[in-house]
């Protein structure tokens, strides 16, 4: 385990952040295992790269004078593994709200899925989700939202490196997917969707590299804890 010194000069920390645990918690929980079990009361900790509560996985956490390469490393491509429902959509495209329309599936085939993922390789045009924390007029997106504002949201472009079905069992279908920073996979769900006549929300979603940080390294924030504590 580091000395404190070596965590207050910089460390690169990988974090398997828990479903249901914002990366913010996960930032919190390694900040105080420092202070409480290594003695230090001042140390910068954040993170490199946001992962929605609803979404587990690699999180890279910097210390001290590390949090400075945070910008370097938010930059790197991700990958992500996660699972689409087709046929039903909802308003933040994922399991945070309850489905608002269904379509049909009939005619949703192993070919059309498979010829549907070329559309989303390559450099695309994608528009952020509503419920995101994109700031608008001063305000986060999703706040906006919940609010039942309307609001004008542009579209941004992203590469998607790989895209890549790895089960298809209707109407889940599993995927991976390589992809630039600010890629919302939430919103590649839901275009997903519409590009097959049809619609989907995420129902699952772990990140699972980060440049060549591979969440088979990482630990939990308890294993954090437990590791950091004499």
């Amino acid at each position: 385990m580091p000395t404190p010194e070596e965590f207050t000069e910089g460390k690169v920390l990988l974090i398997d952040k828990p479903l249901h645990w914002s990366s913010f918690q996960a930032v919190n929980k390694v900040k105080w295992s420092l202070k409480k079990h290594l003695g230090l009361k001042k140390i910068k900790v954040g993170h490199a790269g946001t992962l929605d509560p609803l979404a587990s996985g690699l999180l890279i956490i910097c210390t001290g004078k590390f949090t400075k390469r945070i910008p370097e490393l938010q930059g790197m491509v991700k990958e992500y593994t996660g699972t689409f429902h087709v046929g039903a959509t909802t308003p933040s495209y994922d399991l945070e709200t309850e489905v608002n329309q269904t379509f049909g599936t009939a005619h949703i085939t192993e070919a059309l899925i498979n010829e549907t993922t070329k559309q989303f390789t390559g450099e695309i045009d994608q528009k952020p989700p509503v419920f995101s924390a994109i700031k608008k007029d001063g305000k986060r997106l999703y706040e906006h939202a919940r609010k039942g504002e309307e609001v004008e949201i542009a579209y941004r472009k992203v590469t998607i490196h790989e895209f890549e079905i790895t089960r298809v069992a209707l109407p889940e279908i599993d995927f991976r997917v390589m992809c630039s920073k600010g890629t919302y996979i939430r919103s590649l769900a839901h275009d997903f969707g519409q590009a097959m006549q049809s619609g989907a929300h995420l129902t699952a979603l772990r990140r699972t590299k980060i440049g060549d940080f591979n969440v088979i390294n990482a630990i939990s924030p308890q294993a954090f804890e437990d590791e950091v504590t004499p």
